[in-house]
């Protein structure tokens, strides 16, 4: 996920988030009174190994604790033998923290430890973890050993199956391990292992999963739980079958979670669109605004077969610029040249008079539907005032050059095009068209015979504000220079904790965020991310965030905030560190958006749904305690009208 995007989990359902009482709870001061904790998370903040390791020996089953959960931030390797030995720890919560660190270092070299230690450990919670860190660092003996493990418990169920979703991410699986998964989806199952197991099979690549047609649809139809019968939905579009534009049709008109909904449309990629008509029609006109924008963004990737006049006859009842930009989109793509002047034409000018910056940005991306009109596009990109409306821009230009039916005649002018937008010194517009220029698709390294514009444009950038641009700057310069790898700048560290702040902020603190959509309501967790959520107080505390606005929004993914800019390209004149403790990101988490690790400043995200991909990637910070109706419905473009500590 860039700052803004570039899709697991507590043993509590998060029902019980919903169930608590409204009323102030009671706060307690916060564990950093300990002057050794301090000490412990400073050098974890500084990366320092070396000062870090002797605590993994210290006396005290706390300060052990805290220092392998430490190296699941730090994630050097030269940990690995210690954490190794604290598996077999007296202390419970220090072996759990060894397992969870072991995963997140992530090197193989620590799996046959890991498969060896197994047989002595008797508590479930722990075999849990430690499947689940087997997973995570697995390769073919790690793959056969989940698949093949015999869980006695629940809890070391829901560890295994999250196993195997760790290791199917790194396409490490069995067949028999993909049996397995098919048979957690059982509803005698318990909720843990049943979603673990509808995330592998949804995102495990190149899986096959026609012959397990009938248990998919079951769960996808009548699993009590909407978070298990998305991903479930979203697995059935690896079923090949003559029924499945049939079942995944009625999906998506009958299910009553949004979210489901627009997982059956997103499943329906390679259907016949004359196939999945009625279905896709619906969900552009859905009552939830996500599930629209799904659909919308649903033909335009894939537009063949679908028909203008109907499109048409539509855009008048739809509002959404996100919307009406795909379906304008589809429009000009298949209309004849004749019909597209005419249209070219009316959506210019709609683009002219348009008043919001947002809407504007979408009707020029919407414009991208018609390679034709690059000139137009590319003239108002680069004479924007408006970040957003230069940034979707350039997102149209890419588009264009993407298409399997580019004009050849017009690379040259494109090469030109993305030159003219380094040199623009927009972070932006600099860092996309850098990606955009080592494309190997785009094949446009003979047109740049002197990269020296690449060189001057880094020059120019300011660190760590400008790390993210500073990073596809250095990645395309070394892809013309013809090297196989490059190496990621490293992002200088400019942003020490607080800890007078740290120190004021009681555990249990809550967060009112009050947006133009209503009242978002945010528990913050200073004990696992203390650098993070001081950052985000002192922000609070500045004002920072007021009348900003949610820049992006990805349905049934992430809600994201806290751009100057109102693109995503925007951050601090600092970076601070990732955290990463042993949670993970289910419906209405808050994550700290980043261009890896390292590089998080002032931008973050409300999760829509389980995101598991996310886990110790992104660092959490914070949860909404009551107001996830309200993040359920915010649409690009809504404000921020006020963040304010409770």
């Amino acid at each position: 996920m860039r700052k803004y995007y570039s899709l697991a989990i507590t043993f509590l359902a998060l029902a019980s988030c919903r169930q608590l009482p409204q009323h102030t709870p009671e706060l307690t001061v916060n564990k950093f009174s300990d002057t050794n904790l301090q000490k412990i998370y400073t050098v974890q903040d500084e990366r320092k190994t070396q000062e870090l390791q002797p605590y993994l020996h210290h006396n005290k089953p706390a300060y052990r604790t805290q220092a392998a959960l430490a190296f699941a931030s730090v994630q050097d390797t030269v940990a690995i033998p210690d954490l190794l030995g604290l598996l077999s720890d007296t202390t419970t919560a220090v072996r759990k923290a060894a397992a969870y660190a072991l995963g997140q270092v992530g090197h193989r070299k620590a799996e046959d430890g890991l498969i060896k230690h197994m047989p002595h450990e008797g508590k479930p919670e722990i075999q849990a973890t430690l499947l689940e860190a087997i997973g995570k660092v697995a390769g073919p003996a790690g793959a056969d050993y989940l698949a093949n493990y015999n869980a006695t418990s629940e809890v070391a169920l829901a560890g295994q199956a999250w196993g195997l979703y760790r290791a199917g991410l790194r396409q490490q699986y069995t067949p028999k391990g993909v049996e397995l998964a098919v048979k957690f989806l059982s509803a005698v199952r318990p909720y843990e292992a049943r979603l673990a197991a509808a995330h592998f099979l949804a995102r495990a690549p190149k899986l096959d999963l026609t012959a397990y047609r009938q248990p998919l649809l079951t769960a996808a139809t009548s699993d009590a739980a909407p978070e298990v019968r998305m991903a479930v939905t979203q697995a059935l579009g690896k079923v090949k079958t003559m029924d499945k534009a049939q079942f995944l049709s009625n999906i998506a008109q009958s299910d009553p979670d949004y979210r489901v909904r627009l997982s059956a449309v997103r499943a329906m990629s390679g259907l016949e669109f004359r196939q999945i008509k009625p279905a896709i029609l619906s969900a552009l006109q859905d009552k939830n605004i996500n599930t629209a924008v799904a659909a919308s963004e649903f033909i335009q990737a894939n537009p063949a077969g679908v028909e203008i006049d109907t499109l048409l006859q539509m855009l008048p009842q739809v509002q959404d610029a996100r919307v009406r930009s795909g379906m304008i989109w589809v429009m000009l793509r298949n209309s004849q040249p004749h019909n597209r002047a005419l249209l070219n034409n009316r959506y210019k000018q709609q683009y002219q008079n348009a008043k919001n910056p947002y809407d504007k940005a979408y009707l020029l991306k919407a414009l991208s539907g018609d390679v034709e009109n690059y000139k137009f596009i590319s003239e108002q990109m680069f004479a924007a005032e408006q970040p957003i409306i230069a940034t979707t821009g350039m997102e149209a230009i890419i588009t264009m050059r993407q298409q399997g039916d580019f004009p050849r005649r017009l690379e040259a002018d494109f090469a030109e095009v993305f030159k003219k937008a380094v040199g623009s010194g927009d972070v932006a517009l600099v860092g996309m068209a850098a990606a955009a220029i080592r494309d190997p698709k785009f094949n446009l390294r003979s047109h740049y015979k002197d990269n020296s514009f690449l060189t001057v444009a880094q020059q120019k950038l300011q660190l760590p504000r400008d790390m993210e641009t500073n990073i596809e700057l250095q990645r395309t310069i070394d892809y013309l220079n013809g090297k196989r790898e490059s190496i990621t700048p490293e992002n200088p560290f400019t942003h020490p904790i607080d800890w007078a702040l740290v120190k004021t902020i009681p555990d249990g603190q809550q967060v009112l965020l009050r947006t133009d959509k209503g009242t978002i309501v945010l528990q913050l967790f200073i004990e696992d991310a203390p650098g993070s959520v001081a950052n985000f107080v002192e922000l609070i505390e500045k004002r920072f965030f007021d009348n900003l606005y949610f820049h992006r929004v990805v349905p049934n993914f992430v809600a994201q905030g806290g751009d100057k800019r109102g693109d995503g390209w925007g951050s601090s004149d600092y970076s601070i560190r990732s955290e990463f403790a042993p949670l993970h990101y289910r419906e209405g988490y808050l994550g700290m958006a980043s261009a890896g690790k390292d590089t998080e400043s002032n931008q973050w995200f409300i999760t829509h749904s389980p995101a598991p991909h996310l886990d110790g990637k992104y660092t959490i910070f914070a949860k909404v305690i009551d107001g996830m109706e309200v993040v359920h419905q915010l649409e690009v473009g809504d404000k921020i009208l006020e963040v304010s500590l409770k």
